[in-house]
């Protein structure tokens, strides 16, 4: 990744809260305890943060003011200040507006300017694919210091008058996978001992001639009254595929570097699903590896997941060790990793 090493700083998160629960969920939408007991079991996400108030419909909080929280909080943990930032990427698949670019309207906030700015738009992948952007420009020499944001504000697809006893499973899904969330990191070119070093980024483009496995619609004056739903996805299909990529993903990460699988200390699986979050994990296989996951107490708040694993990891990661990162977007397929090496 060029000469000089590039290396994560911080890492800052935000949640929108309180934190919802199933329980709370059912209530809200009137189900009864069997459907509780049926997410407990399939799903396992036990709480998530959701930026609509479920009483009233209300959004209290867009992505950019979740995205301003998570960056102040990675540069006061970095001790970099925002005059010091050279290039700034976000990774999203629900931006607030078509134009302006959130990612403009959070470096408005943070009083960031003067500055290449990048907006990304895709699902799980797109926090990987920041740190690709971002990491490259980088490695180029012109640039030192990259803050690096993902995150999602779903819920603002939720309808709080929905009967979710007549929703397909399409549909009904989005209800209790998903939540809301913000994450950034401050990368840098320049040495700073004992901040991990990003040793490979990879994101492939693996939908050709899949169908996608999730649409999410962005409706105009055109159509806000078509009948086809904002938000729904082929969980059959990510069940059977997202593991697929995500070995496929691990596989390229260490033959690239040259690592055994015993060699990784930390595993950082997609954060689909408790559930699925768990299967992934075994069949990855790293046997010696500790596994760092949120989604149980998030909920799958997409472009914001990573953030949160790396947060923990930052915090719990030894000297030297190695760990593996796997994101997997599933709308048309891409597949996406991280790996860090903290020496």
């Amino acid at each position: 990744m060029g000469d000089s090493p590039i290396r994560i700083l911080s890492v800052g998160t935000a949640l929108p809260g309180p934190p919802v629960d199933t329980a709370r969920l059912a209530e809200c939408f009137g189900m009864d305890q069997l459907w509780r007991q049926w997410v407990d079991t399939f799903i396992g996400t036990r709480t998530r943060y959701l930026s609509v108030d479920l009483a009233s419909g209300e959004v209290r909080h867009d992505l950019a003011d979740l995205g301003e929280s998570a960056a102040t909080q990675a540069l006061a943990r970095s001790g970099i200040s925002a005059e010091e930032i050279d290039v700034m990427v976000l990774g999203t698949a629900t931006p607030d507006t078509l134009m302006p670019a959130t990612v403009n309207v959070i470096a408005d906030r943070l009083r960031i300017d003067g500055v290449p700015t990048f907006q990304l738009q895709s699902g799980c992948s797109g926090a990987v694919q920041a740190f690709d952007v971002a990491s490259a420009l980088l490695a180029t020499g012109r640039h030192r210091t990259a803050l690096v944001i993902g995150g999602d504000v779903i819920a603002k697809h939720y309808n709080v008058k929905a009967d979710l006893s007549a929703l397909p499973p399409s549909e009904l899904v989005n209800y209790l996978l998903f939540g809301d969330g913000a994450g950034a990191a401050v990368l840098t070119a320049g040495d700073r001992p004992g901040a991990p070093v990003v040793r490979s980024v990879l994101t492939r483009l693996s939908g050709l001639d899949r169908r996608p496995g999730q649409t999410l619609r962005w409706y105009g004056l055109a159509d806000r009254d078509s009948a086809e739903a904002p938000a729904s996805e082929d969980y059959k299909a990510i069940e059977e595929l997202v593991p697929v990529l995500a070995e496929e993903v691990a596989e390229e990460l260490l033959d690239d570097l040259g690592w055994d699988r015993g060699e990784v200390d930390y595993l950082l699986p997609p954060q689909l699903s408790v559930t699925m979050t768990e299967k992934i994990a075994k069949r990855l296989d790293f046997p010696r590896a500790t596994e760092i996951s949120c989604v149980g107490d998030t909920g799958n708040n997409g472009n914001a997941l990573l953030f949160f694993q790396l947060d923990r990891l930052l915090r719990e990661m030894t000297m030297p060790s190695r760990a593996i990162a796997v994101a997997i977007e599933s709308s048309k397929w891409i597949r996406s990793g991280l790996a860090l090496e903290r020496v």
